[in-house]
């Protein structure tokens, strides 16, 4: 008989379903946990996604301010930021901003400063609160190695989107450093081409830089022995008229050469740089973004020279209102004839002659010149009664004390033809006046800068008060000083007026001599038009222009400490360029960047200012503050 056991069936069919029941039970819990952690995950990747695009708002308004301040900062100077902060303040995205499409994008976004203030960023309260500092010394980034002013001004905008699950604020923190770098620290400076092509030999020991393309080729060693930097390209075309294959000696750079930099430039804009020398138009703000990079308005001695008078006008600032002005009348008729009844001009300046010309070769034009005795405009700082009551000063350690530091003269006679020109010279100015200042409790010369919207010639050795020192490097005892000007050129100490329509080589015509001139320049040039000879700038080499034979194979020096600065075009002095044995023989060239230029103290009195924006610090700071310092 067959038995079946069926307790033990049900055993294990009990067995089963508990397993079945616990497997299941596993299953659901790791399916809920699953869906736990995916709906976590879901609202982790929610929330973080408004965060960023919350961030990505936020950077854009600050990135706004960034471009209105930097565009303000180039065409106006710090006037222009100071005079726009509530513009900042309200500079946030809107449906102006954006591709087509995307107007409605940013009403999404709320932004506020932080501070309670809706549509605003954190910019535009009062300037203690948020300009950072203000101070000089070393530069960073592009400008490292050089030193100026720098402006650090701090931009916040905080951000919410709206109609969202989540009450998230990003935040974006921008620091924006707005920098003055003095020009005259650079050996040599161009606000656009550069050209050292066919140059002769010449090693330059400070910073060199072009807001456009540098050309180098030459026989010549060219030597660089700071940092080169362009905002285009260094190449070596065929120019001047010469083929890439004459070029047999490469430059060399030492430490290196950095091309596509940022422009540095003006922060009066780019599109008349010549102004910086011009007289002001009439009812023109002094304060103004170019107002105050005038030379008229930086003097403290303002001459004019027209067809029937001519006025000094004494300063202690642009809008001076005790100015004291000192005239002197004369008649000139016929106009072709100069009379002598300039009696007035000799008695009331007696360091001025307005009746002397001469022939300028290149320019093919007689020039009615403006002469500056500077050993006798010295002597007369010092002693007049009327200098005297408007800067009281004594004779000093370095010459005068408590003198004007800025000369302007604007020689506005009027030519009789089209082969006429006016000019100003100085001569006799081995020794410059200076103004002692105090610094750091020490007393020094602040130096003495002549600017001119005219063109300018230099006779003689200029600013080298120990003659020891004449043909030399040594600048350690010559003043701070620059020559600003239309167009400059450099006479030697030989140079005989009557013999300016001899031609080169022809009898009775001196040769150079030997001579040193301590000062930056800051000049124009005639642009080259093409690559041919005649077409051509003549260079850096030959921004100082010369008018005489200075050997014909470089048997007289021409020693410059200097540093070399082209932002314009010359818009008087117009003839362009032609090569050694037209109207001169090239000397030999003793160029040299004075180094005391580097020393801010030491910077030549005015010296224009260039402006460089750089965004310092990014930072994602916590909702509502605005003094993180960050990591």
């Amino acid at each position: 008989m067959n038995t079946t056991d069926t307790s033990q069936t049900r055993s294990s069919a009990g067995s089963a379903l508990i397993m079945v029941l616990c497997i299941t039970g596993v299953c659901l819990i790791m399916l809920a946990a699953t869906m736990g952690r995916t709906s976590g995950t879901v609202t982790m990747n929610d929330r973080n996604n408004q965060y960023v695009a919350g961030l990505y708002a936020a950077e854009a308004a600050t990135e706004k301010v960034f471009g209105m301040m930097k565009t303000d900062f180039l065409a106006g100077n710090l006037v222009a930021i100071t005079n726009n902060l509530s513009q900042y303040c309200g500079a946030i995205p809107s449906t102006n901003d954006g591709p087509s499409g995307y107007t409605s994008y940013w009403t999404r976004y709320q932004f506020s400063d932080g501070r309670g203030h809706l549509n605003s960023n954190y910019v535009a309260c009062n300037m203690s609160a948020y300009q950072l500092s203000t101070n000089w010394g070393p530069l960073t980034a592009q400008c490292a190695g050089l030193y100026g002013w720098t402006n650090n001004y701090r931009v916040v905008s905080n951000v919410k989107q709206l109609n969202t699950l989540y009450d998230i604020t990003s935040t974006c923190q921008l620091d924006v450093a707005l920098d003055l770098v003095p020009v005259f620290q650079f050996a040599i400076f161009y606000n656009g081409l550069l050209e050292f092509t066919w140059c002769a030999p010449m090693t330059v020991n400070g910073r060199t830089h072009a807001n456009g393309n540098i050309y180098t080729g030459s026989i010549c060693q060219l030597a660089f022995n700071s940092l080169v930097t362009t905002v285009g390209n260094i190449t070596s075309p065929a120019w001047d008229g010469h083929s890439t294959s004459e070029y047999t000696v490469a430059a060399t750079y030492n430490p290196n050469y950095s091309t596509n930099w940022q422009a540095l430039t003006l922060p009066i804009g780019t599109t008349n740089v010549h102004e910086i020398v011009n007289m002001p138009p009439s009812g023109e703000d002094p304060n103004s973004g170019l107002g105050q990079q005038r030379y008229f308005n930086k003097a403290d001695l303002v001459l004019l020279v027209s067809n029937s008078t001519v006025t000094l006008t004494l300063k202690s600032s642009a809008a001076d209102p005790q100015a004291t002005n000192i005239t002197a009348y004369y008649t000139n008729t016929p106009i072709n004839i100069y009379p002598s009844n300039y009696v007035q001009v000799t008695t009331n300046f007696p360091w001025l002659t307005i009746t002397n010309t001469f022939t300028d070769q290149r320019e093919n034009d007689l020039v009615k010149v403006t002469d500056i005795n500077v050993t006798n405009l010295t002597t007369w700082l010092v002693t007049n009664k009327t200098m005297n009551a408007k800067f009281p000063n004594t004779a000093g350690v370095y010459g005068v004390s408590n003198a004007p530091n800025i000369l302007y003269v604007a020689d506005n006679r009027t030519y009789n033809t089209s082969s006429q020109l006016t000019a100003v010279r100085l001569k006799n100015g081995q020794i410059i006046p200076t103004n002692m200042v105090n610094i750091a409790g020490n007393n020094q010369p602040s130096g003495f800068t002549v600017a001119t919207p005219n063109p300018l010639y230099v006779w003689g050795n200029y600013n080298c008060p120990n003659s020891a020192y004449l043909s030399t490097t040594n600048t350690t005892t010559d003043y701070p000083a620059s020559l600003v000007s239309d167009a400059l050129t450099i006479l030697s100490p030989a140079w005989v007026d009557s013999q300016s329509t001899i031609a080169l080589g022809g009898t009775g015509k001196n040769k150079a001599t030997s001579t040193t001139v301590n000062a930056a320049i800051l000049t124009g040039i005639v642009s080259s038009t093409g690559s041919d000879a005649n077409s051509f700038s003549g260079g850096v080499h030959n921004l100082p222009r010369l008018l005489e034979d200075w050997g014909n194979g470089g048997s007289v020096t021409l020693t410059l400490n200097t540093s070399i600065v082209n932002l314009f075009n010359s818009i008087y002095a117009t003839h362009q360029f032609e090569n050694p044995g037209n109207y001169y023989y090239a000397p030999t060239r003793k160029f040299s960047f004075d180094l005391n230029f580097l020393d801010y103290t030491k910077q030549p009195p005015g010296t224009p200012m260039l402006g460089y924006v750089l965004r310092s610090q990014w930072a994602v700071p916590p909702p509502n503050t605005v003094n993180y310092a960050g990591n």
